[in-house]
C-alpha cells in the first residue's frame, strides 16, 4: 500500500463527519419546525416568510466563502462554524417570538452556508487526493445524519425530554465533533482560487445550467425538510412528535442511494442515473400528495429520497471538472445556486400553499424534477476521471 493511498484516508474520515454533522444539524430543525409553528402561532404564509431567513443567511455567507477559504483554509473555517452549533441549534428551539426566529434563522442559514460550500471544498480536495469517486458517498453521510439526527431527536422528546433540553445535547455533541475533525482534514485554500479575481462563475453559461439543474434539485430537499413534517401533521393527521418520520425516511432511502451511489454511477453513468432518478422522485411526489393514508405518504418520502440520492452529487462531479473552469470557482457557484433552492424555495411552498393548499403546493415540486429530467443529456461523461470506464469532460449546451 503505497504513502499516497494511506495519506487522504485521515481526512476522508474527517470530512465524512463534517457532512454527517451537518446533516444532523439540518433534521433537528426539520423536526422543530412543526413545533415553532405551534408555539409561535404562524400560519403557512407567516412560516413561509421566517423561512426566507434562513436562505438569506446562507445567500449573504456563501459568496464570502470564498475570500475566506482562501485566507483561512476550509479546515479553519469548518472549526468555527462547527462549534458555533452549540449555540445555534438551541437557540432555535427556544426563540420567544417571530422575529427572534427570523434572526436566529438567518445566523443558522449563514453557518449552514459557510459549512456546505467549506466541506464539499474538503470533499474535492479528497477525492483528487485519492484519485478515485466519493462524492456520493460523502454527500451519503450528509443524508445519514438526517437519519440520526430526525430519529434521535423525534426519540428524545417521546421520551418526555423537553425540546429545549434535546435541542442542547445535540447541538453539543455536533459542536465537539466539528471541532475533533479538524487535526485531520486539509488545511487548504484552493491555489487555482488565486489566479482568478472572482469566486464565482455566473459568467460561465454551463457552470450556470449545472447550477439552476442543483437549484431544482434542492429545492425538492428542501420541501421535504421544512415542510415534510408540516405536511404530516396537517393534512395526514399525524401527530406531532411522530411527522418527522416522513424526512427520516426520506433520509434513509437517501443515504442509502449516496452510500452505493458511486457504484451506481460506474455502472451506469451519469446520465441514466439523473434521468431515472429524477423521474423516480417525480413519483414519489405525487404519491405523497396523493396517496389517501399516511402509510402510502412516508412511502413517497422513501421515493423522492431513493431518486432524487445521486443528482446533487453528479452535478457536483460535473461542477467541479467544467473544463475552463477550476472547480474552487464553478464548485461554489453550483452549490449556492443549488442551495438557492433548498432555502429560498420552502418559503415559495409557504406562499403557493397559503393562496392555493399545502398538497397542491407540494404537488407543484414534482414538475421541477421532471425538468431535470428533460435535462438529463446536459451531465454525460461526468464521471470521475479515475474511472476509466467514461471521459472526465462536461456536455452542456452552449
Amino acid at each position: 500500500m503505497s504513502a499516497e493511498s494511506v495519506a487522504w484516508k485521515p481526512a476522508c474520515l474527517s470530512t465524512r463527519l463534517v457532512f454527517l454533522v451537518i446533516g444532523v444539524a439540518t433534521a433537528c430543525w426539520a423536526v422543530m419546525v412543526p413545533y415553532a409553528k405551534i408555539r409561535l402561532q404562524l400560519d403557512d404564509a407567516q412560516l413561509g416568510s421566517i423561512l426566507l431567513a434562513l436562505g438569506g443567511g446562507a445567500m449573504v455567507a456563501m459568496p464570502l466563502t470564498g475570500h475566506l477559504i482562501k485566507r483561512w483554509g476550509s479546515a479553519q473555517l469548518i472549526r468555527v462554524a462547527g462549534a458555533l452549533l452549540v449555540v445555534s441549534i438551541p437557540a432555535l428551539a427556544l426563540a420567544p417570538t417571530p422575529w427572534a426566529l427570523a434572526v436566529l434563522l438567518f445566523i443558522f442559514g449563514a453557518q449552514h452556508g459557510v459549512l456546505d460550500i467549506t466541506v464539499n471544498s474538503q470533499a474535492v480536495a479528497v477525492e483528487n487526493l485519492a484519485a478515485r469517486p466519493l462524492m456520493s458517498s460523502f454527500h451519503g453521510l450528509y443524508s445519514a445524519g438526517g437519519l440520526v439526527g430526525g430519529a434521535v431527536l423525534a426519540a428524545l422528546l417521546k421520551s418526555g425530554l423537553s425540546l429545549g433540553v434535546c435541542a442542547v445535547a445535540v447541538g453539543l455533541l455536533c459542536a465537539i465533533a466539528c471541532v475533533w475533525s479538524y487535526a485531520a482534514l486539509i488545511p487548504h485554500g484552493p491555489a487555482d482560487a488565486e489566479e482568478h479575481k472572482t469566486h464565482l462563475a455566473f459568467n460561465h453559461r454551463g457552470v450556470v445550467i449545472i447550477g439552476a439543474l442543483c437549484f431544482c434539485a434542492f429545492l425538492t430537499e428542501g420541501a421535504m425538510l421544512d415542510w415534510g413534517a408540516v405536511f404530516l401533521r396537517f393534512e395526514r393527521g399525524v401527530n406531532e412528535a411522530s411527522a418527522g418520520i416522513g424526512f427520516s425516511v426520506f433520509s434513509v432511502a437517501m443515504a442509502v442511494g449516496r452510500l452505493t451511489g458511486d457504484r451506481i454511477i460506474k455502472a451506469f453513468g451519469p446520465f441514466r442515473v439523473v434521468l431515472g432518478g429524477s423521474l423516480i422522485a417525480a413519483a414519489g411526489v405525487l404519491t405523497i400528495v396523493l396517496a389517501p393514508l399516511p402509510a402510502l405518504s412516508v412511502a413517497g418520502f422513501v421515493l423522492v429520497g431513493l431518486g432524487a440520492s445521486n443528482i446533487v452529487p453528479v452535478l457536483f462531479g460535473a461542477a467541479s471538472r467544467m473544463p475552463g473552469v477550476p472547480a474552487s470557482v464553478a464548485l461554489p457557484t453550483a452549490v449556492m445556486m443549488g442551495y438557492t433552492g433548498i432555502l429560498l424555495g420552502p418559503a415559495l411552498v409557504g406562499y403557493v400553499a397559503h393562496a392555493t393548499s399545502l398538497p397542491l403546493a407540494f404537488g407543484g415540486i414534482s414538475l421541477l424534477m421532471l425538468l431535470i429530467t428533460a435535462n438529463a443529456w446536459r451531465v454525460r461523461h461526468t464521471a470521475h476521471p479515475a474511472n476509466k470506464e467514461a471521459p472526465a469532460s462536461v456536455t452542456v449546451s452552449q
